[in-house]
């Protein structure tokens, strides 16, 4: 035989089935050495009392003084992902860099899948509701906590039958989730950036405008078990996508929205009714005893979960009466930006690591005096917030800050002026066109998804608000430069005396911050307009959250729009300004500006522009309400 042809045969001997075939190169069975290995990694299905496994690991470093106290994080986003061994023996590159603190100090973590998400067992329902009305099922996430703890206590060796609970944001809201029925092994929790309420002012709604562009989110934690869908928007500028769509459900229904219960639920409980009112957690908190120290953890640059963390310590504090067992620190932080650097956020510069300053000296102590019984570690303050405006932490007895605020009125004068005098003479106004075609974008263009691998999402509330104050469908309002600091702490509050000639209007007010013309340490800030608070309110629920109602065209009508808490300091030479508007596109669906139904299934027909009127006199003097700090600072 040819040599070549013998060489063909023999080719072909191998890649031809048969006996011939060559074998796989991947063996059966493999297990890395892990003999090195700084830390043991577990994984196991923990039974719940209704059968259910829920798939946990548990993380034990190997040098660990014994016993060691266990910290639980139960999420719905993998608990495989904070817990990969990657390529390194070091639990501290496996773990998230937060962990790294708890590792050193020898506690046991733990991440564990909800029930019906990655590789847990069991059915999925978004934010399931406490057993009861809203859930007939015989467990909640109660349940399902205190399952898992008593597990944990009785099987993992060399604990010491201490257990803390932590989370960030839907792990935040889980948190809060096992302190309304503890098991007893639970010493302390740190709720993070919690989900609260969903209408009022976290995730889905805000003071009843839908946060549409949160279908997102829900699209890939209710498509799929492991969110391995996004939705195929077609589109890079999601402004587009969402005008294209007409209304939030049509833009949805594009996706098989039909199919998603999550979003059908949302949408279909447009008031805040029973559905939002029996799920509220502030006022499970409210009704529930307080059995275990908390750390409450919130950002005031918080783009998804603004309102969560201070509701739930304003319903849990009145409980704690020597003052010690309830805090919350108020960090210049976006969604969960504690538990990783926190120096800067978009153009703002805090002049330190905030985060890596938070999580070492007053979240470490914190688990430490609790979960270790070290006495010698110090505990947090009841109040640590931080002031965006002076760069500097404050501690107070309480927020609001112990009677050292007074509430000021921050008039809406003609002329675009703002001061804390009432406007002077009859009643006047100004004006603008709100043109559902051409709504007021919440960012500069083009908007992108929030899960693009591009996108800016997470900082947005920071964004300069020069580009939208030009706009004629933005009112603008505009102090005289400061003379002396200025600092609010609490909530703010917009007073609005307005008239529309439509039957149903959105509120968009917006207090700002405005840096003089040039900035010598930060050049960028120069002229800068930074949002210190903002947030929206749907007219119809004027009257009521429930009941919705149409607004009398022409009426000149009282609305009361919440806005975010803020701890700031306006510093001489810098002005105050209030932004005014009626639409925040495409993050809030757009008003059609005539009474409808249900907004998020308006037709293309009811969009329809109004002429909008901002009142300031005698009888209808539009105001902010600013909690102005009166007293020394501590």
């Amino acid at each position: 035989m040819p040599r070549f042809a013998a060489f063909l045969f023999a080719l072909a001997a191998i890649f031809s089935p048969g006996e011939a075939a060559a074998q796989s190169e991947i063996p059966p069975t493999f297990s890395p050495v892990t003999a090195a290995f700084d830390h043991e990694r577990r994984e196991v299905m923990i039974p719940m009392r209704d059968g259910v496994k829920l798939h946990t690991v548990i993380v034990i470093p190997k040098a660990a003084p014994r016993p060691a106290p266990i910290i639980l994080t139960r999420t719905p986003y993998g608990a495989d992902k904070p817990t990969s061994q990657a390529q390194s023996p070091h639990a501290a590159m496996a773990l998230p860099p937060a962990d790294e603190p708890l590792l050193r100090a020898g506690y046991i973590r733990v991440y564990q899948d909800v029930r019906g998400r990655y590789r847990s067992e069991g059915d999925y329902v978004m934010t399931l509701p406490v057993r009861g009305a809203l859930n007939k099922w015989p467990v909640d996430q109660t349940t399902d906590t205190w399952d898992t703890i008593d597990w944990l206590v009785k099987n993992v060796p060399g604990n010491n039958g201490r257990v803390g609970i932590t989370g960030v944001s839907y792990g935040g809201w889980l948190t809060l989730m096992a302190m309304l029925d503890p098991h007893p092994a639970l010493k302390a929790a740190v709720p993070m950036y919690p989900m609260v309420d969903g209408w009022l002012g976290d995730d889905f709604y805000h003071n009843g405008a839908l946060r549409q562009t949160m279908f997102e989110w829900i699209y890939q934690m209710g498509a799929d078990k492991k969110s391995a869908y996004s939705p195929p928007y077609g589109y890079r500028d999601m402004y587009d996508a969402y005008l294209a769509g007409v209304s939030a459900d049509g833009v949805a229904r594009r996706y098989n929205a039909e199919k998603l219960p999550t979003w059908r639920k949302i949408v279909d409980n447009p008031s805040y009714n029973q559905f939002w009112r029996g799920q509220a957690v502030q006022d499970l908190l409210a009704k529930s005893e307080l059995k275990m120290p908390v750390l409450m953890v919130h950002g005031l640059f918080d783009q998804e979960d603004n309102f969560g963390g201070i509701a739930a310590y304003q319903a849990l504090e009145p409980k704690d009466r020597n003052n010690d067992m309830v805090s919350i620190a108020i960090g210049p932080w976006n969604h969960g930006q504690s538990q990783r650097d926190a120096a800067t956020l978009g153009a703002m510069n805090w002049d330190s690591d905030t985060g890596r300053w938070f999580r070492d000296k007053v979240l470490q102590p914190f688990w430490d005096r609790h979960l270790k019984g070290d006495s010698a570690a110090p505990p947090p303050p009841p109040v640590l917030a931080f002031d965006t405006g002076a760069n500097e932490w404050r501690t107070y007895r309480s927020w609001p800050a112990d009677g050292q605020v007074k509430p000021m009125r921050l008039s809406l004068l003609p002329g675009g002026k703002l001061g804390f005098a009432p406007a002077a003479g009859k009643a006047g106004y100004a004006e603008y066109v709100s043109d559902p075609a051409k709504p007021v974008p919440y960012r500069v263009r083009p908007i992108l998804a929030m899960y693009n691998s591009e996108s800016t999402w997470n900082r947005w509330l920071v964004d300069d608000q020069r580009p939208f104050a030009d706009r004629t469908d933005v009112l603008t309002f505009v102090s005289e430069p400061l003379t002396e600091p200025l600092t609010v702490s609490g909530e703010i509050v917009a007073n609005l005396f307005a008239s529309t000639t439509g039957t149903d209007a959105d509120w968009v007010v917006k207090l700002i911050d405005v840096f003089p013309p040039e900035v010598r340490s930060n050049p960028q800030l120069g002229g800068y307009q930074l949002m210190v608070s903002a947030d929206i309110m749907r007219g119809r629920y004027r009257e009521s959250l429930e009941r919705p109602k149409a607004i009398k065209a022409g009426a000149v009508l009282p609305y009361r729009v919440r806005l975010p808490q803020a701890n700031h300091s306006f510093q001489p030479g810098h002005r105050i300004m209030v932004q005014v508007q009626s639409s925040w596109f495409p993050l809030y669906d757009r008003n059609p500006q005539t009474f409808v139904d249900n907004i998020a299934k308006a037709r293309a027909e009811d969009y329809r522009p109004t002429t909008q009127r901002i009142w300031f006199g005698p009888d209808r003097q539009s105001h902010i309400e600013l909690p102005v700090m009166q007293q020394p600072r501590r």
